[in-house]
Formats: structure tokens, C-alpha cells, sequence
């Protein structure tokens, strides 16, 4: 019987909100690698946004926080209005994201996945 590591994702339900789609693509493959459902990619806020009304089970997320120009944060409102963890993966420096968002994890690109089991 295989044991499963404690950042295995199997079974877990993770949105990605991407617009590369070689880093999504990428990101992807290396969750589904860890036993990952993926949703998405997602490559603008609102590809996202109708992915939250049709998903009813999303057990985190890693959003990208510059989609073609666009911010992606009335995807983590949504996402923490549904009480579901997310984290931004970005090269941005922190100092770009508002107060708001402080708590919450940042990523730099490429995202560590085995950072992300721990988290979801």
C-alpha cells in the first residue's frame, strides 16, 4: 500500500487564474502530478469568476495577480467571500499588493508545489 507524503494534494480541488499559458500549463501538470484536481487554467478575471459560479467545491487557488492588464482581485473577493484559501503568484514585490491582502501568501513564479500542499 503506497502512503501518501503530507504534501500530497490528492483529491484536492485547485483553481488556477493564469494568462501564460506555458506557466499555466506548467503549474498544472505539476498538481495533477501530486494528486491535484485542476480547474482551469483560467487566464482572465472573468474566466475565473464564471469558473466560481459553476464550481461548487474549491479547496484553494493560485491566482496571478496582472491577467493581460487586468487585476485579479475580484477573483480573491470571490474566492474569500466562499471562505476558500488562495495564494498570488506573481514577480511582483509585495509592496504592490493592497493592505488588504497582507495575509496573504506570495508566490514567486515558478510556484512550488510542494509549498502549495502544505498550504491546501
Amino acid at each position: 500500500m503506497i502512503e501518501l507524503q503530507s504534501d500530497d494534494l490528492n483529491g484536492r480541488r485547485l483553481l488556477i487564474v493564469e494568462d501564460e499559458y506555458m506557466i499555466a500549463a506548467d503549474l498544472a501538470r505539476a498538481l495533477e502530478d501530486r494528486g491535484a484536481n485542476v480547474l482551469g487554467p483560467a487566464a482572465s478575471v472573468e474566466d475565473a469568476l464564471e469558473l466560481l459560479v459553476t464550481e461548487h467545491q474549491i479547496d484553494g487557488a493560485v491566482l496571478d495577480i496582472n491577467l493581460k492588464g487586468q487585476r485579479v482581485y475580484p477573483v480573491a473577493e470571490a474566492l474569500r467571500a466562499r471562505g476558500v484559501p488562495f495564494v498570488f503568484a506573481s514577480g511582483y514585490d509585495s509592496w504592490v499588493i493592497p493592505d488588504v491582502y497582507a495575509s496573504v501568501p506570495r508566490f514567486e513564479k515558478p510556484v512550488s508545489t510542494r509549498a502549495l500542499a502544505r498550504l491546501f
